[in-house]
């Protein structure tokens, strides 16, 4: 039995029926490399001998029976594996445009609370498919639709279960899992009131230790920028307002692109100083403006993007929940010139990386712990309910989160992965996640929104498609300038 941290728990109180808090994805795979097609029955039978390679599959919550403490983690001594696999027939003509339908209304749905807080959908149907890189998924393809609470995995924690499903060669086979399961039995009520009257007595030096880590954090951030006399990184509530910040609706939409990671990284070679990450943000950025100014909505100000930032150590790999601390950085949208853009961009996370360094990674995560669970439960839905979200400046605008996969095929039951695109949790006030996946020499940038703020993502991503090819043109042109300049 494990108790969520307050960054867990913080994803129980953040959802709403409008907003649930589950991270996802669609992962394409050819079933022509196993030498015939994947059936359900088949995909189940594998699924069961991987259980144990991830705990998450069969852990549920339970919660602290003062209301005041967070939920824990056990066993559920119920599991039932049929509760969370879904089969579904993608609607003919088979398409994109047909499996985003799909995926929409599945990732509007809300996971169930007494389970273990996963659903896998195996949907059949697909006609033959051309990515973005080039490649072709031929028809009989299968996508496989994931969903898991944000309160479980982040990002690299859900590599695990990537790794859990996924294997480096078509024959690839864990050896030695345990199938032979039996649950504990669940905890009782003194076992979890006794958990609780501990934590509660512990809370004082915690909060004390916290309090002494932030001072610190923050004079030592005040005396980096009273000695470099640099600009400090934007800070909550300075975003400025936008249509990405207005209450959202329980109807998502999503749509995904597949960049090639060769052009990328092309770019970021080009202009010296810069990162594959600097890269990413200046494109979505530049399909951001476009959107927003083909809309004559585009801010005077920047855009504003959260991006995740894992603090997860190596030993820490497997554990379920979040390790992750945030760095705010300007998109600089203000700015026409996409290569001036980028360079913009880049400053801004080298003065959000130093920032972060200086007040300390783990800071948001340490208050976190102190999160009141039912009381913060009933503040978020009341400021759902009374769209407190459009009386004040936006918290960010928008979070971008990326997450570096594997630069190697990957198959699942013999059958290989061709892409995965990912989806993440929208809320009031923050209506668009954009999650970026590097795979295999692509990377995958999944767009996630609801109807009422990006009704066209389809729109939204031949931007960032435009983007990408804007800022790759602008690069080689400044290069071959500098090439004849003597």
């Amino acid at each position: 039995m494990k108790q969520l941290s307050g960054l867990d728990a913080s994803f129980l109180v953040l959802e709403t029926p409008e907003a649930p808090m589950h991270i996802g994805a669609v992962a394409l795979l050819d079933p022509s490399s196993r030498g015939g097609a994947l059936s359900f029955d088949e995909f189940r039978t594998f699924l069961a001998e991987r259980l144990a390679a991830a705990p998450i599959f069969r852990q549920r919550l339970v919660d602290d029976p003062t209301g005041i403490g967070k939920p824990y983690w056990i066993d559920d001594p119920d599991f039932d594996l049929d509760h969370h696999l879904e089969r579904a027939e993608v609607p003919e003509p088979g398409g994109w445009r047909q499996l985003r339908a799909l995926m929409e209304w599945e990732f509007s749905q809300p996971l169930d609370r007494a389970r273990p807080l996963w659903q896998l959908t195996f949907a059949e149907g697909l006609g033959e498919l051309e990515l973005a890189t080039g490649e072709r998924l031929p028809a009989g393809a299968i996508a496989l639709l994931t969903k898991v609470h944000h309160a479980a995995i982040d990002g690299l924690s859900g590599a695990e279960i990537l790794a859990a499903l996924f294997d480096i060669s078509p024959d690839g086979r864990l050896e030695g899992l345990p199938q032979d399961w039996r649950p504990p039995p669940p905890p009782g009520t003194l076992e979890l009131l006794g958990r609780a009257g501990r934590n509660l007595a512990a809370k004082p030096f915690e909060v004390a230790e916290t309090v002494r880590h932030t001072l610190t954090g923050a004079i030592r951030a005040g005396a980096t920028w009273a000695v470099g006399r640099v600009e400090p990184p934007p800070s909550l509530f300075t975003a400025p307002r936008s249509r990405l910040n207005a209450p959202i609706t329980r109807e998502r939409t999503w749509d995904g692109v597949v960049l090639p990671l060769s052009g990328i990284k092309a770019i970021k070679d080009a202009v010296p100083g810069t990162t594959v990450n600097d890269v990413v943000l200046a494109v979505c950025s530049g399909a951001l403006r476009d959107y927003l100014e083909e809309r004559g909505e585009l801010p005077d100000e920047p855009l504003v993007a959260m991006a995740p930032v894992s603090v997860r150590e190596a030993h820490e790999k497997s554990d379920l929940g979040n390790r992750v601390s945030a760095m705010l950085v300007s998109l600089a949208t203000e700015i026409a010139d996409p290569v001036e853009r980028l360079r913009s961009i880049h400053r801004g996370t080298h003065r959000s990386k130093a920032y972060q360094r200086a007040v300390g990674a783990d800071t948001l995560t340490d208050y976190t712990r102190f999160l009141p669970f039912t009381f913060a439960g009933l503040a978020t839905r009341l400021y759902s309910r009374m769209h407190l979200s459009r009386y004040h400046r936006p918290i960010f605008n928008l979070v971008i989160t990326n997450v570096p996969g594997p630069q190697v095929p990957l198959y699942l039951a013999g059958a290989r992965l061709m892409a995965h695109v990912g989806a993440g949790p929208i809320f009031d006030g923050m209506g668009m996640i954009l999650v970026i996946f590097s795979y295999d020499g692509g990377l995958a940038i999944g767009v996630t929104s609801c109807r009422s703020i990006l009704p066209d993502p389809d729109r939204f991503c031949a931007l960032l498609e435009g983007s990408f090819a804007e800022l790759g043109a602008a690069v080689r042109d400044r290069s071959a300038e500098g090439h004849q300049t003597p």
